[in-house]
């Protein structure tokens, strides 16, 4: 396999465990802006915080397990299967988003390593280089194609449990003063947006590694087993450790649980779990946009370009949630269109036809697809309208309606 492959999966090669699947979505959720998301979250009491988590956690897992079969049944990456409901031209807007998006996630990553590291250490003058390091090695793994990310999980994510329970154990035994007695509906409902919206930033992984995969079913296992319980797990950490340090900064929170070295080499592994798939789905997007483009050229670019602006700030972190939230009325909106495509209508695209530029042949897909567009355009808005009272489910619902309601009066082509 190459190591950023755009092309569709033969049949033979989709000989990848469902188990390593699971590995991948595991080691890429196992991660320090996993811990960054329960800090992020409003000032709630427990037992409504710790609902919050468990109801975000679970629905997004959902909404990507949902659409991984997709990458079994039609063999090509998630960037390619979105041009069968947005249109050729309306899936290159998504990986615009999605190149220009990861940067900030690798970004986040390498700071969040870069302030655990320094403060282990005592000092701040190495922080550059760290985050260079980190990104270099993400890189280099990732150049070895999905077996090589899978192997590099099989070492690094049972390494990250391990690591794991020592971050829970510190987390238990802490004394905190406890989390603020004052909840507010407003705060849950956001909560819930932030945490659904961070689950569905890896919307657009469900078929880059579940097409490797034979079976469609156990795909979706796999990946809602990976990205749901370790929000489960780590989301609620983020925000024990938080309140513990008062505050939510990285550095602070280790410093604060006592973790000492275990804490840096948590953070370590889990930056570079997460930034194979970010590396790695960034390039299919480039790739998707500039085809001829060397598997190198763009692994090297992006690894590069997101190690040079992890230097730059550590504010963003103090914008995470809002970030997130952007995100999700961006991706949620086109999960629905997905699941209305491809699940409720369960259109059989041609796969050649995926591959067709806009007046190629045969039976090219149109630049744009009217129902997926409009769709998208309705969900995203009806998302933002509908934050006082939650934008998750308006917006899936008011996509996928849009969506059955166009694609069956008006040609699926543009």
């Amino acid at each position: 396999m190459h190591s950023v492959e755009l092309t569709p999966v033969a049949d033979a090669d989709q000989t990848q465990r469902p188990f390593d699947l699971f590995l991948i979505f595991a080691g890429a959720n196992i991660v320090a802006t996993t811990l960054q998301i329960g800090a992020s979250l409003p000032e709630l009491t427990l037992r409504a915080a710790l609902a919050v988590i468990a109801a975000g956690s679970i629905g997004g897992a959902l909404l990507v397990a949902m659409l991984a079969p997709i990458g079994s049944r039609v063999r090509v990456p998630s960037i390619v299967a979105t041009r069968a409901a947005l249109g050729y031209n309306g899936a290159q807007l998504v990986a615009v988003i999605l190149f220009l998006t990861n940067f900030v996630w690798i970004a986040l990553n390498n700071v969040i390593a870069a302030s655990i590291t320094s403060e282990l250490a005592g000092q701040q003058a190495h922080q550059g280089a760290l985050a260079v390091a980190v990104g270099v090695i993400a890189a280099l793994i990732v150049l070895g194609g999905p077996r090589a990310v899978g192997y590099a999980d099989r070492f690094a994510v049972p390494l990250l449990a391990v690591s794991g329970i020592v971050f829970t154990l510190a987390c238990a035994r802490a004394a905190w003063p406890g989390l603020p007695v004052k909840s507010t509906a407003s705060g849950a409902i956001r909560g819930f947006d932030v945490v659904f919206g961070y689950q569905t930033s890896w919307l657009l992984m469900f078929g880059d590694y579940s097409r490797y995969t034979k079976s469609g079913r156990a795909a979706g296992v796999a990946v809602f087993a990976g990205l749901g319980l370790t929000a489960l797990w780590f989301i609620p950490l983020g925000l024990v450790a938080s309140t513990v340090a008062h505050s939510s900064n990285p550095g602070a929170m280790v410093r604060e649980l006592g973790l000492g070295w275990w804490g840096g080499i948590l953070v370590v592994l889990a930056t570079l779990t997460t930034n194979f798939v970010n590396i790695y789905m960034s390039a299919l997007a480039l790739k998707s946009l500039r085809p001829a483009t060397a598997d190198r050229t763009a692994i090297w670019l992006i690894g590069g370009i997101g190690a040079a602006i992890s230097v730059l700030s550590s504010t963003w972190l103090d914008q995470m949630a809002n970030f997130t939230l952007v995100l999700a009325g961006l991706f949620v909106p086109v999960g629905g269109i997905l699941l209305a495509h491809f699940v409720l209508r369960r259109v059989n695209d041609s796969v050649d036809a995926l591959y067709q530029g806009p007046g190629g042949a045969p039976a090219p897909i149109g630049s744009w697809s009217l129902a997926g567009m409009s769709a998208w355009l309705v969900g995203a808005a009806v998302f933002y309208l509908a934050q006082p009272i939650g934008g998750v489910a308006p917006a899936l619902a008011a996509s996928i309606a849009v969506y059955l309601g166009l694609s069956v009066r008006i040609p699926a082509d543009t």
